[in-house]
């Protein structure tokens, strides 16, 4: 059995836009992604094992003045260590980056989940003592919502979609696979950040068709 670790923001952990609360582990889309890709093994003897690793606001490298410990990078090795050995990790950040409080440029938000990806990489944390694989997704564009304008002013949603291009260039020079989440899925109306159930479900399948084509032996 091959290990995949999902790691990611609120979008990970399964916010839901219209209770704030959690979606339950059958709509998540990381616990999808697991069904998809099971089909067909048996229940007892699954080919893939998927571990969610979301946290709320969590960023790419930046530390939180406001909202405390959510640095995705300095938190990393720890994670990676506690399952190893990791097969594929998959890195969907930057979308708190957006936040006003750290001044981004859509460039700085790119470079910094590159930082990620390159220190999985080099964690180590692999088979035998090497590398992970590493899927690169650049989240969906927000869209202007009232609900969360307090946190992501009135910027967030035009420099959201100046992502994919900067993430796919970012993909290219770590030499990892790159998804972008847009062509896929939409963030909702509800609130302009989260995912609805369905865009969860068009997520892990859109992950799936990534995985199943790159890493399934």
């Amino acid at each position: 059995m091959k290990t995949l670790l999902c790691y990611g923001d609120s979008n990970t952990w399964g916010f839901n836009p219209r209770t704030q609360g959690r979606y339950d582990h059958k709509t998540r889309w990381p616990m999808k992604l697991a069904s998809l890709l099971n089909e067909g093994s048996p229940p007892d003897d699954p080919l893939w094992w998927v571990v969610e690793e979301g946290q709320n606001g969590r960023t790419s490298c930046r530390e939180d003045p406001v909202e405390g410990d959510r640095n995705g990078l300095r938190q990393l090795l720890p994670i990676l260590e506690s399952h190893k050995p990791l097969d594929v990790v998959v890195v969907m950040l930057g979308t708190n980056d957006l936040k006003p409080r750290f001044n981004p440029s859509p460039f700085d938000i790119a470079r910094g989940v590159q930082r990620v990806v390159n220190a999985i990489r080099d964690s180590k944390t692999g088979p035998d003592n090497g590398s992970p694989q590493v899927l690169m997704i650049c989240p969906p564009p927000t869209v202007e919502s009232p609900v969360f304008k307090h946190v992501f002013g009135d910027g967030s949603a035009g420099m959201s979609k100046k992502l994919p291009s900067l993430y796919r260039v970012m993909a290219a020079e770590s030499k990892v696979p790159f998804l972008d989440a847009g062509k896929y899925i939409e963030s909702s109306k509800a609130d302009g950040i989260h995912l609805d159930p369905e865009a969860h479900l068009g997520l892990a399948e859109a992950v799936a068709g990534v995985i199943k084509e790159l890493y399934t032996p």
